[in-house]
């Protein structure tokens, strides 16, 4: 990895895009620290040591790098655009229009691209009120009239929609994915306090060999999940595809062999982002509303939080692990359906002229890859599973207490792998030049 920086940075082009994103993101970071007008900053620093938060705020404050805690400019960070650009894949599928602009080229994504900004700033007018609705009157706005309300509506969606137009810019004139960066630099500020913080809870006060021993233990967990994260997100199913031979013209072309790449991770972190927010929305409301069921509502509520799962003086919440496992399988198949199809890959294999070696072109050849989809997608969702639940039974078990997880851990593997390969790509295209040049 080192070396590959090492190399982008001597080529001026790449260097150049480089500092544009280094520089992008600093910008990111300190407006992360600007708070926004009216309302007391404080409110939900207490709040989150008041182990108040939902699981869903505690999700939100570590993609935001703290900015949520903090309340700043930036406190709803990227996460409706997220949210819009997984609304409009879905409505893809849906709506036959957005199946034709999704098909239509460069001008039809134009249009979709639209769509998405379009959404995110209705998600971003939407979350802001809701937040001044549900926090407003119990502290969040110092002096609660409409025109505290609507600054602060207006600096929350102003600040989201900077970053949407941040990661296009990064996108443009800088290297990886524009969003992704931003999430990155986010979760990756949250990690120097989590470090903190478990060398207070495990390490602080206690003897050499214990502490030692602690240092082991969180060591080996983190690493531990770094290697089956990279392990899954690197692995693939290549299905061979052998093309015939034909003449065009008076020469014989074709007749060369190729593969289809599989990834057994095909939903990335998208099943585990879907998962996590349907089981944080009850608890959302119920955080909104201000008050707190009891009885068989609060046991639920419990269960769907996993701050609450491997908890020793609480099995019974645990249940939720496996409310959890079943989302988290589900939406594989689920978003794998959306963004892969068989039928589709089957028949442009079979315009081309290619086929699976032992599989008849056609229908044959689209039952086989939903065959080999079937179990590599399990596969796939087992590893997420795993990888997710790790830091949660660390928390629960020992009461760690720290923001980054499964998902954090996927996204900023995920994030450096996909950048590193674009920078290789990027200085063997000018290699290329070069030797044509030459």
């Amino acid at each position: 990895m080192f070396k590959i920086l090492r190399d982008a940075l001597r080529i001026q082009e790449i260097r150049r895009r480089i500092l544009y994103v280094l520089f992008m993101l600093v910008i990111i970071r300190l407006g992360s620290q600007i708070p926004v007008p009216g309302v007391n900053t404080e409110f939900f620093k207490s709040y989150f040591e008041g182990n108040n938060a939902n699981d869903a705020f505690n999700f939100l404050n570590a993609f935001t790098g703290g900015g949520f805690s903090s309340f700043s400019i930036l406190a709803l960070s990227i996460t409706p655009y997220i949210t819009a650009s997984i609304i409009v894949q879905l409505l893809t599928i849906a709506i036959p229009q957005l199946e034709e602009m999704h098909r239509d080229g460069e001008d039809g994504r134009k249009k979709l691209t639209a769509i998405t900004r379009i959404l995110t700033v209705g998600l971003s007018l939407f979350e802001s009120i809701a937040m001044c609705i549900g926090f407003g009157n119990r502290g969040l706005i110092t002096n609660m009239n409409a025109i505290n309300v609507i600054v602060v509506v207006a600096a929350l969606t102003a600040g989201s929609t900077l970053l949407m137009w941040f990661g296009e810019q990064i996108n443009e004139k800088g290297i990886g994915n524009g969003i992704s960066m931003v999430l990155l630099i986010n979760i990756l500020s949250r990690v120097p306090i989590d470090m903190v913080t478990l060398y207070e809870n495990f390490v602080q006060g206690k003897t050499v060999a214990r502490a030692t021993l602690a240092w082991v233990i969180i060591i080996a967990v983190i690493l531990g999940v770094v290697v089956l994260t990279l392990i899954l997100n690197g692995a693939e199913r290549r299905i061979p595809v052998q093309y015939s031979q034909k003449m065009v013209g008076r020469r014989l072309v074709g007749g060369q062999a190729s593969h289809i790449p599989l990834k057994v991770n095909t939903g990335g972190v998208i099943p585990i982002i879907f998962a996590s927010s349907i089981m944080s929305f009850p608890g959302i409301i119920v955080t909104m509303t201000g008050k707190s069921p009891s009885g068989i509502g609060g046991k639920i509520i419990n269960m769907l939080s996993s701050s609450h799962w491997f908890n020793r003086s609480d099995w019974l919440s645990s249940v939720g692990v496996l409310i959890y496992i079943f989302l988290v399988v589900f939406f594989a198949y689920f978003y794998t359906s959306i963004t892969f199809n068989p039928m589709e890959v089957a028949d442009n294999m079979k315009k081309s002229g290619g086929f699976i070696p032992g599989i008849r072109p056609g229908k044959a050849t689209e039952d086989y890859l939903k065959n080999v989809l079937k179990y590599i997608i399990f596969i796939g969702a087992v590893g997420l599973v795993i990888v997710a639940i790790i830091p949660h039974i660390f928390n629960g078990l020992f009461n760690a207490d720290v923001s980054f997880g499964g998902t954090s851990l996927i996204i900023i593997v995920s994030v450096i792998l996909e950048t590193l390969k674009q920078i290789e790509s990027m200085m063997l295209v000018r290699n290329y030049k070069g030797f044509l040049g030459a």
